[in-house]
């Protein structure tokens, strides 16, 4: 029988209704602004445009370096999910699935860390990357983001390997299968919602990175998207072409949106799997 809905309902949804065009307005607006000129933006910036003038986006794909934007995001995205997620699930499952002495102080640890602003690390982070000679350089960045496990992470796929049975792998290693035969057939296949989730929070986490790799590539050649998009801001105050920024803002968020609307059903299922079943 279905509940009849009440004025709380009604509120509820209208809430969500305002919530909800606070953040697609601001993306309606930048993109109707992108296809403008630059008087046209200048006269009356809530205007719509007399003429959608396309061509901005190449200008902004050819002022900008585009193309090897991109592609440096995407060897840092791609190297850098697949390592960050397999590390991921390597810890939780060794967290998670092994009676060992002194796990739960790793896991006091670790519950510990979400109390300390992850702002504190980056000045010894520093430190050791510029020992290391690992500034400036894009795998260097990506060593460094993909050993820095999160907690949160660790929590959602942890939470969702507890709930599986400890007969499969006693099974399994009876059947004559090693550790990392148990791991890779069996934990894995099982975990996929709870590795996929992790996965799509990791790729929305490093595409929209921008902190280390401000702080830690100085060559133009190797800035990934976030740190280019910045540099082409700071350049308005001598060009005022903001038109071609915003094409250029365009571009760079649509690999990120894309993501998202594919994705966003498994976002929340797994996320309110890994809670309920941790």
């Amino acid at each position: 029988m279905r509940t009849p809905r009440t004025w709380i309902d009604f509120i509820l949804r209208l809430l969500l209704l305002l919530w909800a065009i606070t953040v697609i307005f601001p993306v309606i607006w930048l993109l109707y602004e992108s296809l403008k000129t630059n008087p046209e933006f200048f006269q009356n910036i809530w205007a719509l445009p007399e003429k959608w003038n396309w061509v901005n986006y190449k200008h902004a794909w050819e002022s900008y370096d585009m193309g090897r934007t991109m592609l440096n995001t995407l060897y840092y995205v791609g190297v850098g999910l697949v390592l960050g997620t397999f590390l991921t699930t390597l810890n939780a499952y060794a967290l998670t699935r092994f009676a060992f002495r002194g796990r739960k102080l790793i896991w006091g640890l670790i519950m510990l860390s979400l109390f300390l602003p992850g702002i504190n690390a980056l000045i010894p982070q520093y430190v050791l990357m510029r020992d290391l000679h690992m500034t400036n350089s894009l795998t260097g960045l990506i060593i460094l983001d993909s050993l820095g496990e999160s907690v949160f992470f660790l929590m959602l796929l942890g939470g969702f390997m507890q709930s599986l049975p400890g007969e499969l792998e006693e099974s399994a290693r009876m059947d004559g299968a090693s550790l990392f035969q148990v791991f890779w057939r069996i934990i894995v296949p099982l975990s996929t919602p709870g590795i996929v989730t992790v996965a799509i929070f990791k790729f929305l986490g490093l595409y929209n990175n921008f902190l280390h790799p401000f702080i830690y590539l100085s060559d133009p050649a190797k800035y990934t998207i976030g740190v280019n998009m910045y540099q082409a801001n700071k350049m308005m105050q001598y060009t005022a072409d903001w038109v071609t920024l915003f094409a250029g803002v365009t571009i760079a968020m649509i690999p990120s949106l894309i993501v998202y609307i594919c994705f966003q059903r498994q976002i929340a299922e797994g996320s309110t799997l890994g809670a309920v079943k941790g």
